[in-house]
């Protein structure tokens, strides 16, 4: 879902041909910061650069970010933080190379998020968490999510894609449908006298999400299957931002990336959590992440006559389109459009729908 234009689901195996066919391209510079400011200790990060896995002609690295804003206590963030990652991972065929890797990631991050849900229930603990897990593969983001946390990603053209889902019942016409299709009551607190009060609410108990992990007390209309959406970047490059609600209840998308450009990972993480809490005061946890994905700093060209500009900033450089005149005679072999493009998205709730994900789960 873009802001902006219409994009096309490209098959992962042609972008993948098209790099190779337009000789190596290089993995992307990672650069992450994160910020929060605590209201009830319920918010948890999960931050690994990378990760290495093993395939058949090497070793690969990928990076992962996850955000889990727990409710009713902090047992559940906390399990899922330490135990969501492993269960993803666990749900992919090893030996895989690495397009297959990527291409099994959306149906491993389905199992992931259903075992880890179903191990923690069987603790009999009644906290819940929200959940958005990012893993990324060169250019490739896969991005699995339950809750309101959200996750957004900026182009470095200027295009705003929103990568996750919001699975709050007040802003969610299909799940507030999916819950009375299945004999769940969607609506409002009673305060007596006919009165209805706050936000709309899943009954039996009274969760104002309709997905989650954990919560094991709150009826069987509370699912753990994650919405899921994969892209992959051009080699321009972008900048995601992670936040939970607290940052989503102050701010539009526009305004975090608004109010935090050209600043640094951890100085524009800081800077959005500062507008939130500004604008609506502390009112709960309030989080986030900002990840920027960058183009490897090529070697200077061979010394040419003319003197060379000097570039100040990265993000700067990052966020403004080459215009053909400054480009090099080795960066006009291949030229990438500054797009994104859709390899993945599904977010059925419903496991009989997504029935191919049930090989990989126990």
């Amino acid at each position: 879902m873009a802001t902006r234009g219409e994009h096309q689901t490209v098959p992962l195996s042609v972008l993948l041909k098209r790099e190779l066919a337009n000789e190596k391209i290089e993995k992307p510079d990672i650069v992450h910061g994160q910020a929060s400011q605590s209201k009830k200790g319920e918010d948890f990060t999960l931050l690994k650069n990378e990760c290495q896995r093993a395939m058949g002609d090497g070793v690969t690295t990928f990076s992962v970010y996850g955000l889990f804003d727990g409710h009713n206590g902090s047992a559940a963030a906390i399990y899922t933080k330490e135990n969501l990652l492993k269960n993803v991972l666990n749900a992919i065929p090893s030996e895989l190379n690495r397009d297959e890797w990527i291409s099994a990631l959306p149906r491993a991050t389905v199992a992931g998020f259903v075992k880890t849900d179903k191990d923690f229930q069987e603790k009999a603990r009644t906290s819940g968490t929200t959940v958005t897990l990012v893993i990324i593969e060169g250019w490739a983001i896969t991005v699995g999510s339950v809750g309101d946390s959200r996750c957004i990603l900026e182009s470095a053209e200027g295009d705003i894609y929103y990568l996750s889902a919001d699975h709050r019942l007040e802003c969610n016409e299909e799940e507030r449908d999916r819950i009375t299709a299945c004999g769940g009551e969607v609506g409002r607190l009673n305060a007596g006298g006919g009165a209805e009060i706050g936000p709309l609410r899943c009954w039996p108990g009274g969760l104002c999400l309709s997905r989650s992990i954990g919560d094991m007390d709150v009826g069987e209309y509370i699912v753990p299957v994650p919405h899921v959406k994969q892209v992959k970047l051009s080699t321009a490059g972008g900048r995601l931002i992670i936040s939970s609600d607290g940052v989503w209840d102050a701010l539009s998308a526009e305004e975090a990336l608004d109010c935090c450009r050209g600043m640094q990972p951890e100085a524009a993480a800081a800077q959005i959590v500062k507008e939130a809490v500004q604008a609506k005061g502390l009112r709960d946890d309030t989080t986030c992440i900002v990840i920027d994905i960058l183009p490897q700093e090529k070697p200077p060209p061979p010394p040419v006559p003319a003197p060379k500009k000097q570039v100040k900033g990265v993000l700067k450089n990052m966020f403004r389109r080459k215009s053909p005149e400054s480009s090099s005679n080795t960066d006009r072999e291949y030229v990438e459009p500054d797009v994104v493009e859709e390899l993945f998205e599904e977010g059925s709730a419903m496991l009989s729908e997504r029935c191919a994900v049930k090989g990989h789960i126990s």
